[in-house]
C-alpha cells in the first residue's frame, strides 16, 4: 500500500501530461492531401515526415502509426522514409456516393512523447462512370391535338461521378416533331424536357421512336441512351372551363415573395384522365413569369418577387387549364398593386458641363434639383458629395444646388473626375439616391514633348539599300489632342562637313529614320546628329535628342597583297639555295584587308605547287618554308599558287603566284640547325658524304659555267651584229631594280642581288645571280660572263 501511495503522484503527473498532449493535438491544424480515385495501391501520397516537421528516422523511433476513423487501413506509413503510401485502390463513388468533396479523415499517432496529428485525404473524382437511364425505354402518350410548344418532362439519367464529370446535357435524335431541353430540378439535378415543335396527326403517324442521349462533362465525355416511344392518342370532346373569369384581386406592394394571391378553379365535364385538370400560365411575358407562379394541381397563384407600385400598378395574367386529353380552357386574373411608402429621393439635372479647361478659375459644373414623392419626414432630403474632390456643393434656391470647382484643375494629374452626388431622405429607415457626374478636364499646351531616351544608338550594315529603315525615335507629350500631336524633324548638324540631308531622312509623323544612300564603313564608321520633336499646340513646344548611327562592317573587300607584288606580266621570283635546311624561310606573303574585325582576319593556304611536298605555307602569317632537304632530282624552277582568304561570311580571297628558283652558288648564309654532340661512329660516314657532295657540286658548277659561257658568247655576237655591236644596253632603257634586303628573315646580313636574264629571252629564264656589295671586291669566276648579259630585274630576299 505504501508503494502504491508513492506511485500515485507519478500517475497524476502522467495523466496531466497526457491531457496536455491531447490539448496540443486538438490545436494542431488539419493537413489535407489529395489523390485521384482508382490510383494504384502503393502510390506515393505525401512526405508526411516533412509536413510534420520531423525527421524520417524520428517516425520509426516514435512508433508512428496511421489510423482512420472507420478503422479501415487505407493508408500506410513508411517509418524509415516518412512517406505516406496508398494501401489499396480507392473508389470515390463507393466511399462517398454523391457527396462532394469526398474527404476521408485519418490520424497519425506518435509515442515517446505521445502526440497526435489530424489529416484528411481528398479523393478526387475521375470520369469513370457514364450516365445511365433508369429504364431503357420511355413510353409517352400524346393527344393528336397537342399544340406546338407543349412541354413533356422525362425521367433523368443518373451519373455516379460529380462536378464536371457528372451529367451535363441531354440531346435527342433529329426529327421534325420534337427537340429536348436540359432543365435543373429543385435538387440541382439536370433532367430532360421534350418540347413539341409542330402539330401531330395520328392518322398520318400513330407512333414515333426517338433516341434520348445523356452526356457528361468529362474529357472525353461519356454518354448513355434510352429509347423514347411516343404514342399519339385520340382527342376528347370537352375542354376545361374556369368557374369565375376574369378574377380580380388587390395585393400590397410590400407583400413578401411566396405570398398567396388567390386560387383559381376550372372544371371538365369529362371523366377519368380526360377530366383531370392541370393549371398553368398562358402566353405570359417574362415579367409575369418572374413575378407570379401557379400550382399545376391546385391552381393557387403565388408571388415570386416583390412588387413595385411605381413601376407597374396592375397585372393582367392569362391562365390555362388543361385536361388529361390535352384540351385546355383559358381565363384571366386582374391583379391590382396597392401603394406603400417606398419612394427614394429623386435628382434632376438642369444644366451640366462635362468638360472644364485645366488651370481655369471657379467654374460651374452642374445645376440640379432634388426631391422626394413621399410626404412628411420621408419627403425631406439632404444632399452631399465626397470630401476628397476639388469641388463644392452650394445650395442656391429651395431644392436647387450648384456644383462648382474649388480650385484650378490639372489635366496631367487627373483627366477625369467621377462625382457622386448622394441624396438621402429623413425617413426611417433612410432611403438614398446617388447620381454620378463625369467631368473631363480639357487640355492646354503646357507640356513639351519628351523623348523616351535622351540619346539613341542605331546600327546599320554598310552597302545598305537606299531608303532603308534603320530605327525609330519616339517622344511622348503629356497633353492631349493637337497639343500632343508630335512632328519629328532633323536639326542642322553641328559639324558643317556632315551632309546630313543626303544621308538620313525622317518621317515627321512616326519618327522612323531612313538611310538615303548606301553607307561605306571604310569611309565613315559612325556619325551623330540631333532630332527634334514639336507638338501641335499654339505656341508649339519642342525638345531634341541625340542620335548616333554606327555603320557595321560587311566583308566587301578582298585581301590586298603588299608583298610580293602581283602584276599581269610575270610572277614574282624567289631564290632558294639547294643547301637550304628543312623549315628554310623562302619568302613571306604580306597582305592587308580594308575591312575590320573578323572580316580582316587573314589566313594563307597553298593551293598548288610544282612539287607539292616541298613547300608549306604557315596559315597565320603567310611564311613559305621548305619541308625537307633539296636534292638534285628537284627541278630548278617551282611555281607556287597561294590563296589569301579573310574570315568573313562569305569569305573573300585573292591568289598569289610565286616562282621559286633553286640556285647552287647562293652565298647568303642561313640559320643552321642546333648543334648536336657528334657520334664517333658516325664521323667516318659524315666525312665521306661531305666529300661526295663537294665532288658532285664541283662537276655541276663546271658544267653550268661552260653552258652559260657558250650561250653568252653566241648571244653577244648576235646582238652586236644586229645593233651597235655592244653587249650592254643603256640604263634608261633597262633600269636595274635594286631593293635592299634586311637581315630580318633567315638571312643574317643585308645583301643586294641582281637577277640577270638573257637579252632575247621572252620567258625571263634565270641565267645568273650576282651579289652587289658596295665598296667590296667580290671574287666571281663568272664576272666576265655576267658583264655580257642584260640585267633585266633585281629582287630582294630576306
Amino acid at each position: 500500500m505504501e508503494t502504491l501511495d508513492k506511485l500515485h503522484p507519478n500517475r497524476q503527473v502522467t495523466v496531466f501530461i497526457f491531457m496536455m498532449a491531447l490539448v496540443l493535438v486538438c490545436s494542431e491544424p488539419t493537413t489535407r492531401y489529395s489523390i485521384l480515385e482508382e490510383t494504384e495501391s502503393g502510390s506515393f501520397v505525401a512526405h508526411l515526415a516533412k509536413d510534420l516537421g520531423l525527421g524520417a528516422g524520428e517516425l520509426a523511433a516514435r512508433s508512428a502509426r496511421v489510423v482512420s476513423d472507420d478503422y479501415k487501413q487505407r493508408l500506410l506509413l513508411d517509418p524509415e522514409t516518412g512517406d505516406l503510401i496508398l494501401r489499396e485502390k480507392l473508389d470515390r463513388e463507393e466511399l462517398c456516393g454523391f457527396v462532394d468533396p469526398c474527404v476521408l479523415p485519418f490520424q497519425v499517432s506518435l509515442e515517446k512523447p505521445v502526440q497526435y496529428f489530424q489529416g484528411e485525404l481528398l479523393i478526387q473524382d475521375i470520369n469513370d462512370h457514364a450516365p445511365e437511364f433508369p429504364e431503357g425505354e420511355i413510353l409517352l402518350k400524346i393527344p393528336e391535338n397537342s399544340q406546338p410548344g407543349t412541354l413533356l418532362p422525362l425521367n433523368l439519367a443518373q451519373d455516379l461521378d460529380v462536378g464536371s464529370n457528372g451529367l451535363q446535357q441531354y440531346t435527342v435524335s433529329t426529327n421534325p416533331h420534337f427537340h429536348v431541353l436540359t432543365r435543373n430540378n429543385s435538387e440541382g439535378k439536370k433532367y430532360p424536357e421534350l418540347v413539341q415543335d409542330r402539330a401531330l396527326d395520328r392518322e398520318e403517324q400513330a407512333e414515333l421512336s426517338l433516341t434520348l442521349m445523356a452526356l457528361d462533362g468529362g474529357s472525353p465525355p461519356r454518354s448513355g441512351t434510352a429509347l423514347i416511344r411516343i404514342l399519339i392518342m385520340d382527342i376528347n370532346d370537352n375542354a376545361p372551363e374556369f368557374v369565375n373569369s376574369p378574377y380580380e384581386v388587390q395585393v400590397p406592394e410590400s407583400s413578401p415573395p411566396d405570398s398567396p394571391i388567390l386560387a383559381v378553379l376550372a372544371r371538365d365535364a369529362d371523366s377519368g384522365n380526360f377530366g383531370s385538370v392541370s393549371y398553368g400560365l398562358f402566353q405570359a411575358s417574362d415579367e409575369i413569369k418572374k413575378t407570379f407562379s401557379i400550382n399545376k394541381v391546385t391552381g393557387e397563384i403565388r408571388l415570386k418577387k416583390e412588387l413595385d407600385f411605381e413601376k407597374i400598378k396592375s397585372y393582367h395574367v392569362k391562365i390555362e387549364a388543361t385536361d388529361g386529353g390535352g384540351l385546355s380552357g383559358r381565363g384571366s386574373v386582374m391583379i391590382e398593386v396597392l401603394d406603400v411608402n417606398d419612394n427614394a429621393p429623386e435628382l434632376t439635372i438642369s444644366s451640366l458641363t462635362s468638360s472644364v479647361p485645366e488651370n481655369a478659375p471657379e467654374t460651374i459644373i452642374s445645376i440640379f434639383r432634388v426631391g422626394d414623392r413621399d410626404s412628411g419626414e420621408n419627403g425631406k432630403v439632404v444632399c452631399s458629395i465626397s470630401e476628397n474632390l476639388p469641388f463644392l456643393l452650394k445650395s442656391t434656391f429651395k431644392n436647387f444646388y450648384t456644383l462648382v470647382t474649388e480650385s484650378p484643375l490639372d489635366r496631367e494629374s487627373r483627366a477625369e473626375y467621377n462625382i457622386t452626388i448622394t441624396v438621402s431622405d429623413l425617413g426611417t429607415p433612410r432611403l438614398t439616391t446617388q447620381h454620378t457626374i463625369t467631368v473631363q478636364v480639357s487640355d492646354i499646351n503646357d507640356n513639351a514633348p519628351s523623348f523616351t531616351q535622351t540619346s539613341y544608338t542605331m546600327f546599320v550594315h554598310e552597302n545598305n539599300s537606299p531608303a532603308l529603315h534603320i530605327g525609330t525615335i519616339s517622344a511622348t507629350d503629356a497633353d492631349s489632342g493637337s497639343n500632343a500631336h508630335i512632328t519629328y524633324s532633323l536639326l542642322p548638324p553641328q559639324n558643317p562637313q556632315l551632309a546630313l540631308t543626303s544621308l538620313i531622312s525622317i518621317n515627321p509623323d512616326n519618327g522612323q529614320l531612313f538611310a538615303l544612300r548606301a553607307l561605306d564603313y571604310e569611309a565613315v564608321q559612325a556619325f551623330e546628329f540631333h532630332v527634334g520633336a514639336s507638338d501641335g499646340g499654339s505656341p508649339a513646344l519642342s525638345s531634341q535628342a541625340l542620335v548616333r548611327v554606327v555603320v557595321l562592317d560587311d566583308n566587301d573587300n578582298a585581301p590586298f597583297v603588299l608583298y610580293p607584288l602581283q602584276n599581269a606580266s610575270a610572277p614574282f621570283t624567289e631564290l632558294l639555295p639547294r643547301a637550304a635546311e628543312p623549315g628554310y624561310l623562302v619568302t613571306k606573303v604580306v597582305a592587308v584587308d580594308a575591312d575590320s574585325g573578323q572580316n580582316a582576319w587573314l589566313s594563307f593556304q597553298l593551293l598548288k605547287a610544282t612539287e607539292p611536298g616541298l613547300f608549306i605555307v604557315w596559315g597565320h602569317n603567310g611564311e613559305v618554308r621548305t619541308t625537307r632537304m633539296l636534292s638534285e632530282r628537284d627541278v630548278p624552277k617551282h611555281r607556287l599558287l597561294l590563296l589569301v582568304k579573310d574570315n568573313g561570311d562569305p569569305p573573300c580571297s585573292v591568289s598569289v603566284t610565286l616562282l621559286v628558283l633553286l640556285v647552287d652558288g647562293f652565298s647568303q648564309p642561313y640559320i643552321s640547325l642546333p648543334e648536336v654532340a657528334p657520334d664517333p661512329a658516325q664521323k667516318v660516314e659524315d666525312a665521306l658524304t661531305v666529300y661526295l657532295v663537294i665532288a658532285l657540286a664541283s662537276v655541276s658548277s663546271l658544267f653550268l659555267l661552260s653552258v652559260v659561257f657558250f650561250v653568252g658568247i653566241k648571244l653577244c655576237r648576235r646582238t652586236r651584229a644586229a645593233s651597235l655591236g655592244g653587249c650592254s644596253m643603256p640604263e634608261e632603257l633597262f633600269p636595274g631594280h635594286m631593293v635592299d634586303v634586311r637581315g630580318t628573315g633567315t638571312l643574317s646580313h643585308n645583301y643586294q642581288y641582281e637577277v640577270c636574264l638573257t637579252g632575247d629571252s621572252g620567258t625571263g629564264e634565270f641565267k645568273f645571280l650576282k651579289p652587289m656589295v658596295p665598296n667590296l671586291m667580290v671574287q666571281d669566276p663568272g664576272r666576265e660572263i655576267a658583264e655580257n648579259l642584260h640585267c633585266r630585274d633585281s629582287f630582294v630576299f630576306s
